[in-house]
């Protein structure tokens, strides 16, 4: 092999590209959440009870959290006398050192007024719309609103449960189990089972209406304020369509339903998460004018959310397939080819500056549309090289293999030469691991 494949961890266990995140103490197994929220005042007070198992003997372990306090941890049913919260660092001390392989459950008291963490990439995290919340994690926001091992790669099962004012409508993650409602309030509950990681955690509220969009295999449902309804059937007509077009080129759909939250506010770009993904109102505009957008967060269900890269240096495995997958609708739907929309990439990337690495693009880069663009071309150029049928092949044994699980670059490079049946090393090399722009084959 010639590709050079990029390394994993830290030896401390932390992802380079967000070295204050995550910890190789723990591996969490479920994040039991219990909200309550004030939409007016933004006040949250909560509970959570993190199960996990010791991944190496330790005398403390850290969780992380950021911007609400802390006012009571238990460790395995005995109350910890000795932690510490600083920095965004829940650090614990156990009445007895962890052995490895042990099972822990913390149970942590938390509050205050949630807020978005800043960062090089903007704010992310818990925000207050002008009358709701939305929550966006991508990549460290998820210790604003929950304590957790913020890592891609530390997946566990979820159930979140939310008490706010009932005429606020509340989605997260999973099936809605449980809704009650008491006096002028409302505890809905949503239990996650297939893996996922925290950033892919997420709340939304706010006065919507909701609408079956699709049913069968894979049911569609959408929430949203009701003066966009109309325009929103139109915008978001095919993507059952769009449903059933990835699964004969992705394989089966990794999760029981897909939602899509269509906020009241605008917003810059969509976002994904774990079997949902969030439109502003802005992208509603009657003229499905953001249909490649809902093919992009579409697809991010089975790369991203499904298939998660393993350290965020291997984004390009979330952000080249799935503005690929654009490329791919817009050749089934009747648009321009796949090759035409290629041609068309790789002259504007030809005229900016070569000067990353999207193998590897580095914390400031890692979203810069280079990687998306050039993550997109990458997959064309093998699938020029493999062939339509083998190139498929692929992507249905990388979805299928990784299911629910976390991966890297390299293990994509043995899935395509598995089933290609030739040596792929160069090729990966000049697109994924050289700055300068290859020639499409």
């Amino acid at each position: 092999m010639t590709a050079t494949r990029p390394g994993g961890r830290q030896p401390d266990g932390t992802d380079p590209y967000l070295p204050r995140h995550g910890h190789a103490d723990l591996h969490v197994t479920r994040y039991e959440l219990d909200l309550d929220y004030r939409v007016a005042s933004n006040r949250l007070s909560a509970h959570a009870r993190v199960h996990a198992t010791a991944t190496r003997a330790a005398s403390r372990f850290t969780l992380d959290l950021v911007g609400l306090r802390v006012s009571r941890v238990v460790v395995n049913g005995r109350r910890a006398t000795r932690w510490s919260h600083r920095a965004g660092a829940l650090s614990i001390v156990p009445e007895l050192p962890l052995a490895v392989g042990s099972s822990v459950v913390v149970e942590i008291e938390y509050g205050g007024h949630p807020r978005p963490t800043a960062g090089p990439w903007g704010e992310v995290g818990w925000e207050e719309l002008a009358d709701g919340v939305i929550v966006a994690g991508q990549p460290d926001g998820a210790p604003s609103w929950f304590p957790c091992n913020d890592d891609p790669g530390d997946k566990a099962s979820f159930q979140i449960a939310i008490t706010t004012e009932s005429p606020y409508h509340v989605v997260a993650n999973g099936a809605l189990v449980s809704r009650s409602t008491r006096a002028s309030r409302t505890r809905w509950v949503y239990e996650q089972t297939e893996p996922m990681s925290p950033y892919l955690a997420t709340v939304q509220i706010g006065r919507y209406t909701t609408l079956m969009t699709a049913t069968g295999r894979v049911p569609q449902v959408a929430a949203l304020p009701a003066r966009l309804e109309a325009a929103f059937r139109h915008d978001f007509a095919r993507q059952s369509t769009m449903m059933d077009v990835f699964e004969d080129l992705f394989g089966p759909y990794p999760f029981a339903r897909y939602d899509v939250v269509v906020t009241d506010d605008d917003l810059e770009i969509p976002l994904e998460a774990q079997g949902m993904s969030v439109f502003g109102a802005n992208h509603v505009d009657g003229r499905r004018g953001s249909e490649r957008l809902i093919a992009h967060e579409l697809a991010h269900q089975w790369f991203g959310n499904s298939v998660t890269a393993a350290h965020w240096r291997h984004i390009w495995l979330h952000e080249g397939f799935a503005c690929y997958a654009e490329w791919l609708w817009s050749e089934r739907s009747g648009g321009p080819t796949a090759d035409e929309i290629a041609t068309r990439s790789w002259e504007r990337l030809a005229d900016l500056p070569q000067d990353i690495v999207i193998g590897d693009p580095g914390p400031e880069l890692m979203f810069d549309d280079r990687v998306y663009q050039r993550g997109a071309l990458t997959l064309h150029a093998l699938r020029r090289t493999i062939g339509d049928d083998a190139f498929v092949e692929s992507l249905h044994s990388w979805t299928g293999t990784y299911r629910h699980g976390s991966a890297t670059t390299a293990q994509f490079i043995d899935c395509a030469e598995r089933r290609a049946r030739q040596d792929l090393g160069p090729l990966f090399d000049a697109w994924l691991m050289r700055a300068s722009l290859p020639s499409l084959p």
